[in-house]
Order: structure tokens, then sequence, then C-alpha cells
């Protein structure tokens, strides 16, 4: 491909895509446009980037259907980090000519954030820390123990055996349940299989959701699950938003029927301004942070730069589906 081609980098938030990585390889071919801004509608969208050849986009921020790309025309180039989109028509992808390629993404930050609200639930630390700088009460919580208590892993993957390691080296009693999950892969990560979704919600003193978004997990722990839960016990969401049933769950937030809840994905992200979750009590929410690291950042737009390169070199990699 000859001349410059123009290449917009989306929802760059933080304006961290040019500092993480070095585009010099594709200077000379490609002017790079970054937005921090978020557009929610597709009209709006579509006219942003009718005059982009390429486009790159993180994770699963911007759905890209049949009905946004069949009005990108000059499209040539998707790139979106990560080697897994659900947001994406392949479909009207290939029918377009536009090519689709991914970058590597690491486990590690997801894992890292989830025991960081975990913690953060259990030891009441932004409630403690606000209380502290407003010269309020001096310790008005009573924290929740770790050791000895039940963390219950709803997926014993990449990420929840991960998770589940770090329970184990607190002293705590770690238990998964998936649909596919077997007795043996739980043993070889050192943990127990439930019996059940159910005896697993019922019987937990935390648990975190591991699981990947489909038609089996959508609405996977709604009011019936939530209802089985401990008084006592919380729940952390760093998974995908549509697992858990988010009117449900504000209102067993609300009634108290749960301690508390940690989210990092919703059903709409931004989290609008009104939306009930920003007040909702007994909530400790993160706005999608488990893969925003300086590492994972760094590999998300230095490989999104590789892909641009081989691309116009006439050799894609890292090509999605």
């Amino acid at each position: 491909m000859k001349g410059v081609l123009r290449c917009a980098v989306l929802d760059d938030y933080q304006e961290a895509a040019t500092s993480l990585a070095d585009w010099s390889p594709v200077a000379d071919r490609v002017e790079v446009v970054t937005y921090s801004d978020h557009l929610s509608h597709e009209d709006w969208l579509a006219a942003r980037l009718a005059d982009f050849d390429i486009v790159v986009t993180l994770r699963e921020r911007l759905a890209f259907p049949a009905s946004l790309l069949d009005r990108l025309p000059r499209l040539k180039l998707l790139v979106a980090s990560g080697m897994r989109n659900s947001v994406i028509d392949y479909a009207a992808a290939a029918r377009n000519g536009v090519t689709v390629c991914g970058t590597a993404s690491s486990s590690t930050p997801p894992v890292e954030l989830t025991w960081a609200l975990l913690l953060g639930l259990a030891r009441g630390i932004v409630q403690e820390n606000n209380a502290l700088r407003a010269y309020g009460p001096w310790q008005s919580t009573v924290g929740a123990d770790l050791h000895g208590r039940r963390l219950g892993l709803l997926g014993l993957g990449k990420i929840g055996g991960r998770v589940a390691r770090i329970g184990l080296a607190f002293g705590m009693e770690v238990v998964a349940w998936s649909q596919n999950l077997t007795k043996e892969r739980a043993a070889e990560a050192g943990v127990e299989l439930a019996a059940s979704k159910e005896e697993l919600m019922a019987r937990s003193d935390f648990v975190s959701v591991h699981l990947a978004l489909g038609e089996r997990t959508r609405g996977l722990i709604g009011a019936a699950e939530l209802a089985l839960m401990k008084q006592s016990a919380y729940l952390v969401n760093t998974s995908r938003a549509a697992i858990v049933d988010q009117d449900a769950l504000l209102a067993a937030l609300r009634a108290g029927r749960i301690a508390g809840a940690a989210l990092d994905v919703f059903d709409t992200e931004p989290l609008p301004g009104d939306h009930p979750l920003r007040t909702a009590p007994r909530l400790l929410a993160t706005p999608h942070l488990g893969y925003v690291t300086r590492a994972n950042y760094a590999t998300y737009y230095g490989e999104a730069v590789e892909d641009i390169q081989a691309f116009l070199d006439g050799s894609p990699v890292r090509v999605l589906p």
C-alpha cells in the first residue's frame, strides 16, 4: 500500500498510546490520531472514522457491528487488543475487506486487581481512608478475615487459577465451580470442586467471578443465587458485567442481603453519571481497570504498531478470529 494512511486510536483515556509504544516504524507511512474521549453513539463513531484507513481499539470498549463496518468503506485494518473480542462482527469485517488483528494480553493485571478489590472490601480500605482524610471517626469498620475463610471461584481458567493460588497463600479454603470444571482439574489447582453453583454461593465467604461471557454464563448470578449467599459474604466481579444480573445485585446491596460487592465491569461503559451503581451502598467500584497497567498497555500498543507494520508490508500477523 502506498501513501500516508490515517490511523485512529480510540478511547485512549490516559493518552498513553504514543507514550508507551514506539510508533516510529510506521511514522513515514501512517498519520496517527489519538482520541481520549468515548463516543457511545454509532452515528458519531461512523462520522469520526470516515476518513481513517486504520483503527486501533482497546479490548471491547467499542463494538464494531455490521451496521458500523458497512459505513466505513475506507477502513482496511482494525486492531483490537487481546486475541479474543466478542463485539467485532468478523463476517462483516471480511465482507468489507477489513483485516482484524489482535495483540497479546497478560492475565496478571486482572488477577492483581481482583485481590486489590477483595482486600479493599474485606478491610474497608476506601471507607477508612475517606474518614481519615476528612477527620472523621478513627476506626469505623471491623475487617473481615481471609485466613480460614472460604473463597468460591466461578471459573478456574488462567485467571481463576492464579486467583486460587493467592487465596491458598492467604490460608483460605478455596473451592471452584463452572459448567465444565472437573474434579481432576480442581485438584491440579489445589482446590476443591464445589458440588454445584448453588453450593458454592451458599457456603463461600467471598465469591469471585472468572468466567468468559457466553450464552451459558450470561445472567449466571441472579436474584436466586444472590439470595443463597451469607449475609456476611462478599461478591467480586472483574470478568464480564453480564454474568451478574446488575439489577439483582443492586437490590441485594440496598437491602443488605450481602455484606458488599466489588465491580470492575458494568453493563454500560463508561458508567453514566446518573447510574444507580454510582451511589449504591456496600459497593466498591473501579472503572474497568482490570487490564490497565503500564506493561499491558506497552504490549497492546507496541504490538498494534507491529500489526500495522506487518499489514502494510503485506503479511498481516495475529489475524482474528
